[in-house]
C-alpha cells in the first residue's frame, strides 16, 4: 500500500526527505509490526510501499500510520484542523435515509453541499493523490478520495439532482436487478449484494463502487455526500460475487471505524466547500441502527513483565497506550483500564469463550506495549512448562521407529492435507469408514472436498506428479490420521507407495515389485513383534490377482497390491497399515547370542495344489517345533515342465543350529525327513526325491 512521506509530515513531525530519513522510518515501521517494502523518490516526495497486514485497517491511511510513528518517536500527532458554516434549513434535512438492512448498514451519515462548482483540483491535492497512484478526477471526487487516504473512511458523492427527493435506501438487491457502475460496466445483481438505492432503483454498490447514473459531473450543482459503515462480511460477499476489488471494499472488508463516520463526513464536506465554493446545508442525517458497545480492557504491569520477561516503566506504558488512543485510567497499583479505540476494535475482538463479553484479550494489550517499547528487548527464552518431562509416549515412539526404518529402506516421507477428493475416496481400498465421508463445508477446492479415509490416494497422486515430471522411480510413505466419520474415532495409519527405480549411478535397488513391498511390510511388522496373515483378495483400485489383506488375530490390519489406475511408465505398488490395531511393544529389540557351532542347511521341495497357500505350510512348520531348527524360508515356487497342471513345486530352505554343540548330518536328516513326512500326511503333498542337504 503506497503512502506519501510529505503527506505523513502533515500529521507528524518528520525530518527532511533523505535516504537516511527514509531508512530510519523503515526501521520504525518494522519495529511496530509493519514493514517498508520499498520506496521511490518522486518530485521532492518519497513514495513509501508499506506492507499493512489485514488486521490493521487503522493503518491503511496516512493519519493512522502517522499515529504509530508519533508514538514510536515520542512526537505529537497533529490531526487536521477544519471548520465550516452549516446553513440550516427550516424545513429539516435536505435528504432522508432509510436503513432497510440495519445489521449490514448500522450507520449512514448523509450531508448535502449546495452551490458547488465542479472543476479541477488545486495543485497540492493533485500532487497528494498522484503520490499514492490515484488519478485526479474533479475537485469534489478528489476530496472524497483525499479523505479516504487521510483517515481511512470510504465516502461517495452523488449528484443530488439525480436522486429523486434526496431519498436514500440501503437494502439488498432484487433478483435480476442491474446497475451500471462508475467504471462503465453493467452489473447484474442478486439478493446477496447490498446496494444503495433511491425510491425505485439501485444507484450504487454499498461499500464497493457508486453508480454511473448518479456520478458528479460538470453539470452538478448540489452534492449528496455518503459516509456509511457497512458490515465487512456483506461487502466481502458482494465484491467476490461481482469480481470487484476497490479501495473502498479493501477497507470495509477488513473492518472500518464505526465512530469516524460523522468526523469524516464533516472533514470531507468542509474540503468540498473550500475547493468547490459550496455551502454545507443542514442539518445532516446521521442514522444509527445499532451502536456497538466498546471493548473493555485491563492491563497489569507485573503481568505484562512476567509474560514478556522485560520491565517497562509505568510512565512509558501510559504514554504508549495514550498515544495509541486507548485512554488508560488507573484502576489500582500498576493496574490500568479503559476501552479500545473504535479504529482498533477489529484487531481486539474477543476470541475466547471464557472472556467476558466485549473484553480484549490481554496478550493483545501486551503486544501494543511491547511493539512500541521494543520487541527486540524481549529475551529469547523458552516458556516454563509445568509437569514432568516424560518424553515420547508409546504411540510416538512406535511411529518414529517405523519412520526411521522406512527411511532406511530408501523411502521419503510425504505430508499431505488431511483432506481428499470425493472421487478418490471410493477408488482405492479403504480400511475404515462406512457410507459417505465427512464433507468440508468450505473446501479449498474439489481436490480437498472430504476428510480422508485412506492415505493412499494423496500418496498415489504425489507419485504420479513426480513420475510425469521425469522421476523414474518413487518410494514415498506417510503416517497420519484417518477420519472414518460418524461416531467412530480417528485412527492412525501408515501407507507406502513404491515403483520403478531411480537408475542413477549409485542406485543399486531393483525396481519396486509386489514381493519386495510385502517383504518391507513384514519387516516393519517384525519390528513390532507381529507376524500378520496375508490372504489374497480382490480390492477396488487394485489390479486383479495382486491384492492381499493383512490380518492379525482375525482382524484386518492392512492391505497391499498393485494400483490399477497409475499411468507413469512403470507399475506402482501400495500398502496401508492401521497402526491403531498394532501392538506398541516398547521392548522390540531382543538380542540372542549366536551359536558358536556350525549349522547345517537343508531344503526339500513339495509338489502341491495351487490352492494351498504358503502361509498354511509356514504355520504347520512352526507348529511342528522341530528341535534345533533355527529358521526357514520360502526358497522357490515353480510351475512348468514336470509339474502337473493346477499344481506348484515349493522349495523350502531350512537352517539347523544347536547352541551347545555341533549337529551331525544324521541328526539333521532324521528331523528333516520327519518334518517332510508330517507335511506330506497333513496336506497330501508329494515330496520330490533328491532333497539337498549340506553342511
Amino acid at each position: 500500500m503506497k503512502f506519501s512521506y510529505a503527506w505523513l509530515s502533515d500529521y507528524v513531525e518528520l525530518p527532511e526527505i533523505a535516504p537516511a530519513a527514509v531508512e530510519q522510518l523503515a526501521n520504525d515501521l518494522t519495529s511496530v509490526g509493519l514493514s517498508l517494502e520499498g520506496h521511490e523518490l518522486i518530485a521532492g516526495d518519497a513514495v513509501l510501499d508499506v506492507d499493512v497486514t489485514g488486521n490493521r485497517p487503522d493503518c491503511m491511511n496516512h493519519l493512522g500510520l502517522a499515529r504509530e510513528i508519533a508514538v514510536k518517536r515520542g512526537k505529537t500527532l497533529r490531526p487536521p484542523v477544519f471548520s465550516f458554516a452549516e446553513s440550516l434549513s427550516p424545513n429539516g434535512p435536505p435528504t432522508s435515509v432509510h436503513l432497510e438492512d440495519r445489521e449490514e448498514c448500522p450507520r449512514f451519515v448523509a450531508r448535502v453541499i449546495r452551490g458547488v462548482k465542479i472543476g479541477p483540483s488545486p495543485e497540492w491535492l493533485v500532487r497528494r493523490l498522484a503520490a499514492i497512484g490515484s488519478r485526479s478526477i474533479n475537485n469534489v471526487v478528489d476530496a472524497t478520495n483525499f479523505c479516504l487516504w487521510e483517515c481511512g473512511q470510504p465516502m461517495h458523492a452523488y449528484d443530488l439532482a439525480t436522486v429523486p427527493g434526496g431519498e436514500i435506501h440501503v437494502r439488498r438487491a432484487r433478483a435480476g436487478e442491474k446497475v451500471v457502475t462508475l467504471d462503465g460496466k453493467e452489473r447484474e445483481l442478486d439478493p446477496e449484494v447490498l446496494v444503495i438505492a433511491d425510491r425505485t432503483r439501485a444507484i450504487g454498490l454499498a461499500g464497493i463502487m457508486g453508480g454511473l447514473d448518479t456520478e458528479v459531473t460538470k453539470r452538478t450543482t448540489d452534492v449528496l455526500l455518503e459516509c456509511a459503515h457497512f458490515d465487512r462480511r456483506r461487502v466481502r460477499i458482494g465484491a467476490k460475487r461481482l469480481g470487484m476489488h476497490t479501495d473502498a471494499s479493501h477497507r470495509f472488508e477488513r473492518g472500518a471505524d464505526f465512530e469516524i463516520c460523522d468526523h469524516a463526513s464533516r472533514r470531507c464536506a468542509a474540503l468540498i466547500a473550500e475547493l468547490a465554493g459550496g455551502t454545507v446545508a443542514g442539518p445532516a442525517v446521521d442514522q444509527i441502527a445499532v451502536r456497538p458497545e466498546p471493548v473493555a480492557w485491563r492491563l497489569s504491569g507485573p503481568e505484562l513483565e512476567r509474560f514478556g520477561g522485560i520491565t517497562v516503566a509505568d510512565a512509558e506504558i501510559e504514554r504508549i497506550l495514550s498515544g495509541l488512543g486507548f485512554a488508560p485510567s488507573k484502576a489500582g497499583e500498576r493496574l490500568w483500564q479503559g476501552t479500545v479505540p473504535a479504529w482498533r476494535e477489529i484487531d481486539f475482538e474477543p476470541r475466547h469463550d471464557r472472556l467476558p463479553a466485549r473484553e480484549a484479550w490481554r496478550q493483545d494489550l501486551f503486544e501494543e506495549v511491547w511493539r512500541q517499547a521494543g520487541l527486540d528487548a524481549i529475551p529469547a527464552t523458552l516458556p516454563a512448562l509445568g509437569g514432568v518431562d516424560s518424553g515420547l509416549n508409546p504411540e510416538h515412539d512406535r511411529r518414529d521407529h517405523l519412520r526411521d526404518r522406512l527411511a532406511g529402506f530408501g523411502y521419503a516421507e510425504a505430508i499431505h492435507y488431511a483432506f481428499g477428493e470425493r472421487r478418490a475416496d471410493s477408488a482405492f481400498p479403504r480400511l475404515v469408514g462406512e457410507g459417505d465421508p465427512i464433507a468440508l463445508a468450505n473446501p479449498l477446492s474439489e481436490l480437498y472436498a472430504v476428510m480422508r479415509r485412506s492415505l493412499v490416494p494423496n500418496l498415489a497422486a504425489a507419485a504420479e506428479f513426480n513420475a510425469h515430471r521425469g522421476a523414474r522411480g518413487v518410494r514415498l510413505f506417510e503416517s497420519g490420521h484417518l477420519f472414518p466419520g460418524g461416531e467412530a474415532p480417528e485412527m492412525e495409519a501408515l501407507a507406502l507407495v513404491t515403483g520403478g527405480s531411480d537408475g542413477g549411478p549409485w542406485d543399486r535397488r531393483a525396481e519396486g515389485d509386489l514381493l519386495g513391498l510385502k517383504g518391507e511390510i513384514e519387516a516393519l511388522l517384525a519390528e513390532l513383534g507381529v507376524e500378520a496373515q496375508v490372504a489374497a483378495a480382490e480390492l477396488p483400485g487394485v489390479a486383479p490377482g495382486t491384492g492381499a489383506l493383512l490380518s492379525l488375530g482375525g482382524e484386518v490390519i492392512g492391505w497391499l497390491g498393485r494400483l490399477r489406475a497409475f499411468d507413469a511408465g512403470f507399475p506402482l505398488f501400495a500398502a496401508e497399515l492401521l497402526l491403531g490395531r498394532l501392538p506398541l511393544h516398547s521392548d522390540r529389540v531382543r538380542v540372542e547370542p549366536p551359536s558358536r557351532f556350525p549349522g547345517i542347511d537343508a531344503d526339500f521341495t513339495l509338489t502341491h495344489s495351487l490352492d494351498l497357500p504358503w502361509r498354511d505350510l509356514a504355520a504347520a512348520i512352526g507348529e511342528a517345533r522341530v528341535e534345533d531348527l533355527a529358521h526357514f524360508s520360502l526358497k522357490d515356487r515353480y510351475q512348468g515342465a514336470g509339474i502337473p497342471a493346477g499344481a506348484v513345486a515349493t522349495t523350502i530352505a531350512f537352517h539347523y543350529n544347536a547352541p551347545e554343540r555341533s549337529l551331525t548330518q544324521e541328526e539333521v536328516n532324521a528331523r528333516h525327513l520327519a518334518l517332510a513326512g508330517d507335511l506330506e500326511r497333513r496336506f497330501a503333498v508329494v515330496r520330490r526325491a533328491g532333497a539337498e542337504e549340506k553342511r
